[in-house]
């Protein structure tokens, strides 16, 4: 492992700063909160402050529901061909633009510079898939089998959507989200992760310069976000709350989100297994466990979380993945030649530390790193552990760092069981020569999404989500579309 130092230009990412106000937009205007006040937004690799942005208030939460209310009558009256094209526009304008918000990412972030640019890309592709499924809200007709009536389906937007995103990818997580509600006909209320607003107000933004109509897409910052949210949570006209984050706030939020019966979309926790059986060919298996581990450092709902390998090959595969952590360069996010930047917060770093600390006082054997990094900013070194006891707290807990623990196995029942012994579903990897095998395998994980022989699984034309305390309904596909509109039956007699 070797560290980066900071030296770094951010032309970029400031000339997209100052194209908007450092203010939230509601309404088609860019606003202060209704007190003043403000909060500052840092620069995990030195912790420095780079912006401040508004402090909204349960007041400002609820004027961006009402200026979402008063749009969404127009918007849903839009033909689909014109949503489509608006959301087209927005994809083009996030490609034209991915240097600079690529580098607002990384500085608000942490995230390497790769990491960052393909999480742009990625983002971007959800306009330009929701902009194709715009036009394909199908309904039905049929005959009713007693043959007294025919059965018209319609589907109709759902209505105002509370949109609250995370902060580990705050492009991606707010156009999977912006998109298909759009597509739908809703008008929405964004409230990105206190510690990196920044890029969900350039998005916004960009969908104005898009021709997206005031008041279709507003954007709050907060660091009241309980009050805010819930406030939003009991407007009148808010009646869809798509939610991605921590299975502890989640279930807050349900039960908050019950007192009007508001639809829920949550995209939870995760936990995932990466099972590696004998016969895989083990380049590719450590090539797809740096994938799945090390996206985004390990700050990933998808982060490979526990590493299970078959005994022949337990040894080597740990080995392997051990020299390859080690190789990787960490340092600021901007910096050229950097794999690996900070971890989002202090606090985010002092969890995974003190995981490592926990499961080496239980006597495990950290194969390399397991240290925090000295200096400035919240790094914390590739790690590798063996030898980890099965009562880990690291192996219940999503560690959301860049720390791989790897335990042996003997038998597919046996992985299978332990993989499957776990709160979550969201995500599984099995890497093996045997497809039949790793089929059946697939079919026995109980988890919303199975990568065989490949360390990444997410894509907008697939519908993501999990099982158990992973979340419910699907971001992505078609399935996507479907959780901001509803059913309309029309009983018809001619």
């Amino acid at each position: 492992m070797s560290v980066g130092r900071r030296g770094v230009t951010t032309a970029a990412s400031d000339e997209l700063l100052a194209s908007f106000p450092g203010e939230m937009f509601v309404g088609g205007k860019w606003v202060e909160s209704s007190d003043g006040s403000r909060f500052e937004v840092c620069d995990p690799s030195d912790g420095e402050a780079i912006a401040s942005v508004p402090n909204s208030t349960v007041i400002d939460g609820l004027a961006a529901g009402d200026a979402a209310a008063e749009a969404a009558g127009p918007w849903a009256a839009t033909p689909p061909r014109e949503r489509a094209e608006l959301l087209r526009n927005t994809f083009e304008l996030m490609r034209q633009q991915e240097d600079a918000l690529a580098e607002l990412i990384v500085r608000e972030n942490g995230k390497a510079r790769p990491d960052a640019v393909g999480e742009v890309r990625y983002a971007a592709e959800f306009f330009r898939w929701f902009a194709e499924e715009a036009v394909r809200t199908h309904g039905q007709m049929v005959r009713a089998p007693s043959g007294d009536k025919r059965i018209l389906v319609e589907h109709h937007p759902i209505g105002v959507s509370l949109l609250v995103t995370p902060w580990n990818f705050p492009a991606a997580m707010a156009t999977r989200k912006l998109a298909p509600a759009l597509a739908a006909g809703c008008t929405t209320v964004l409230k990105p992760a206190g510690e990196t607003p920044l890029t969900a107000l350039a998005i916004g933004a960009l969908m104005a310069k898009a021709g997206i109509p005031p008041g279709v897409v507003n954007v709050i910052t907060t660091e009241r976000n309980a009050e805010v949210v819930d406030a939003l949570l009991h407007h009148r006209s808010v009646r869809k709350l798509s939610f991605t984050g921590s299975t502890q706030v989640g279930r807050l939020l349900l039960r908050a989100a019950a007192d009007r019966i508001v639809s829920c979309s949550m995209e939870l926790g995760g936990n995932a297994p990466f099972v590696v059986f004998s016969d895989a060919d083990l380049d590719d298996a450590v090539e797809g466990a740096m994938v799945a581990k090390m996206r985004n450092g390990g700050e990933a709902c998808t982060a490979a979380n526990r590493f299970y390998v078959e005994r022949p090959v337990a040894a080597e595969f740990t080995e392997r993945l051990a020299r390859a952590m080690a190789g990787l360069r960490v340092g600021p996010g901007l910096e050229a030649g950097v794999e690996l930047g900070p971890l989002v917060s202090k606090k985010q770093r002092d969890k995974v530390s003190a995981l490592v600390a926990d499961v080496r006082s239980r006597g495990a054997t950290v194969v390399v790193g397991g240290n925090v990094v000295d200096g400035p900013g919240y790094f914390f070194e590739p790690t590798v552990i063996g030898d980890v006891p099965a009562d880990a707290e690291l192996l219940a807990d999503e560690i959301f760092g860049p720390v791989a623990p790897v335990m042996p196995f003997d038998d597919e029942d046996e992985v299978v069981a332990a993989a499957n012994d776990t709160e979550y579903g969201l995500v599984s990897y099995v890497y093996t020569g045997n497809l039949e095998r790793g089929l059946r395998v697939a079919g026995r994980l109980d988890a919303g999404m199975v990568a065989v022989n490949r360390g990444l699984v997410s894509d907008p034309a697939a519908p993501f989500g999990g099982t158990k305390q992973s979340g419910l309904g699907r971001e992505g596909a078609h399935h996507g579309l479907l959780e901001f509109l509803e059913p309309k039956y029309i009983a018809v007699d001619w």
